[in-house]
């Protein structure tokens, strides 16, 4: 009896065996075995969000099918995100859009980052004896810039009510809504940051302690804040009460904001630039942001057949973190407001400076020291949103307070948290990103966007402070040279250099070290190794977080992605 039922299971085993090579095969890899793809691609057809967390993609879906176009879906699922993510992001920071208008045929640019207050500057440092600015408290405060972003694009492209649009986020702020895992973790980290900051905990606790996974939030004190915004408009935030309530409380907790900080705070619309790899025309937006750092990176690789290279190879690992060195360090020492500074952007991101720089490559040994290359100037994080409607429009998005919760320091009542990207400038007089009154910060958040034969082709961006130029190229390479669709290009393991180069322009651990991914082979690690690379394993959040629409024109559809490493969805109808 026993011999027969282990003959039973055997052969069964054996039919499972059979099935599962023959006609069901790919059953159990998900999706058709592709080692790099979590999850399947969304597709669709008349239009698609694509955000960090499932209700702003919901509420953003939501709002295209009941009319709106790319730019309303995207204010709206950026308010739904400073509710349920607001370590990451809120009105309390600043924004940066790409905007494809399809009836105009043209791109647009808009930079709403915030400036220093016009009472602060090297000397407040000089006498309290500090060399750098503080990541928390009052010294690293910038006025927010989201609130009049929003104005600025809804202005210009929306169709929606700004009130509407900020309704979800009221609703939700009131009754409640879930905390996902992810932003669970994040959260927990928080115990820690806001440990001396009594509003913030009040704002951003249950009881004294970060939400769990699953918990129900509610936030009525930024849901009333929206209720003001939707009232008031842009004006009620920097002319109004909300304006009024954060000079009051600055001036409560040794801060530098004045009124007029906020009266004159203006987003600027700016052209975007562009460098063409292998065909595909790859657009960012200028300094203050780093951006263009991802353009300077893939010029100096358009120089390799990366294709024949292949993904995750030790030689094509070594030429991507030589390159982002190039790079970094010119990112170190040009990268600043260009309202105060000539900087020489279209020479940074030319195909003959390119040139010069990849002749500083050495492909057997990596680099130590790299500093930044002699450009002839000519004269003449955060979340990442993009949505995609109907008409073709396409809304890259990137929003962030920085830092940590940003400054840590919620002014009273107002329910969300002030940023910190002040953190940025440098203390030294000398350098271009220099402290300044009124001056706005070099900045890491950079949306980005791909057209190809004159239309857009990928809209994307990769959450992360320096991870994001380097995130940017990566899933570039991923999809262009190694021809992974929108999903896997995403998915697939990544690595992050470290150090090297502070935007201040101050050097960190010689060469860095090179984080990489548990996807990434032992193979590669040790040729690595073997170029002189410092290298480590290293688990968790630093290699950012990757949403992206890609537009097929032939057949008509949309093809939506969001990663593995973060909460959130791609929706589409």
């Amino acid at each position: 009896m026993r011999e027969t039922i282990r003959l039973f299971f055997v052969l069964l085993l054996s039919f499972h065996l059979s099935s599962s090579q023959g006609f069901c095969e790919g059953t159990y890899d998900r999706p058709y075995g592709d080692p790099h793809q979590s999850r399947s691609t969304v597709i669709a057809t008349e239009g698609m969000v694509a955000t960090s967390h499932p209700l702003a993609a919901s509420v953003g879906l939501d709002v295209l099918k009941d009319g709106g176009n790319a730019v309303d879906a995207a204010i709206a699922a950026n308010a739904m995100l400073g509710l349920v993510e607001p370590m990451s992001c809120g009105i309390g920071g600043d924004l940066f859009a790409i905007y494809w208008d399809n009836e105009s045929q043209k791109l647009y640019g808009l930079n709403a980052s915030g400036r220093s207050p016009y009472a602060l500057d090297i000397d407040v440092f000089k006498e309290r004896g500090l060399e750098q600015i503080p990541l928390d408290g009052p010294l690293s405060w910038s006025v927010p810039g989201c609130v009049d972003g929003w104005f600025e694009l809804h202005g210009r492209f929306g169709k929606t009510n700004i009130a509407e649009l900020l309704q979800p986020s009221i609703d939700y702020g009131r009754k409640g809504f879930p905390v996902t895992e992810i932003i669970a973790g994040y959260w927990s980290k928080a115990d820690k940051a806001f440990a001396n900051e009594l509003d913030s905990q009040r704002t951003f606790f249950i009881e004294g302690t970060a939400p769990v996974a699953g918990q129900i939030f509610s936030k009525a004190k930024l849901a009333k804040t929206f209720d003001t915004i939707a009232e008031g408009c842009r004006d009620a935030f920097y002319r109004g009460s909300i304006a009024n309530h954060i000079v009051e409380y600055s001036k409560k907790h040794d801060g530098f904001f004045s009124l007029q900080d906020f009266l004159d705070h203006r987003s600027t619309w700016v052209e975007p630039v562009s460098t063409n790899y292998r065909g595909y025309e790859v657009w960012e937006l200028p300094p203050n942001g780093q951006g263009i750092a991802a353009l300077e990176m893939l010029n100096i690789l358009e120089g390799y057949d990366v294709q024949s290279l292949g993904y995750g190879s030790a030689d094509f690992l070594h030429l991507f973190i030589e390159a982002k060195k190039l790079a970094f360090a010119d990112r170190a020492k040009f990268y600043a407001d260009p309202e105060f500074n000539l900087l020489p952007v279209s020479e940074l991101i030319s195909k003959p400076y390119a040139a010069k720089q990849r002749a500083r490559i050495d492909t057997a040994l990596a680099a130590s020291d790299v500093i930044a290359g002699d450009p002839i100037l000519q004269h003449g994080d955060t979340v990442y949103l993009t949505v995609v409607d109907k008409d073709r429009n396409c809304c890259s998005l990137m929003q962030s307070n920085y830092y940590g919760v940003g400054a840590k320091v919620t002014p009273g009542a107002l329910g969300f948290a002030l940023q910190n990207r002040g953190a940025l400038f440098s203390l030294s007089e000398e350098h271009l990103n220099c402290l300044e009154p009124h001056k706005r910060p070099f900045h890491t958040i950079i949306p980005a966007m791909v057209t190809k034969d004159g239309k857009p082709w990928l809209s994307f961006g990769v959450m992360g402070g320096d991870m994001q130029p380097q995130g940017h190229v990566q899933v570039l390479c991923n999809m262009i040279d190694f021809g992974m669709n929108v999903q896997a290009a995403g998915d697939a393991a990544r690595v992050r250099h470290v150090g090297s180069q502070q935007p201040t322009g101050v050097p960190m651990n010689g060469s860095g070290f090179v984080n990489i991914e548990s996807g990434v082979s032992d193979k590669a690690g040790r040729g690595l190794l073997a170029r002189g690379h410092k290298i480590a394993r290293v688990a968790g959040g630093g290699y950012g977080g990757y949403q992206a629409i890609r537009i097929d024109w032939e057949n008509g559809t949309l093809h939506g992605a969001t990663e593995s490493r973060k909460d959130g969805v791609a929706l589409g109808y």
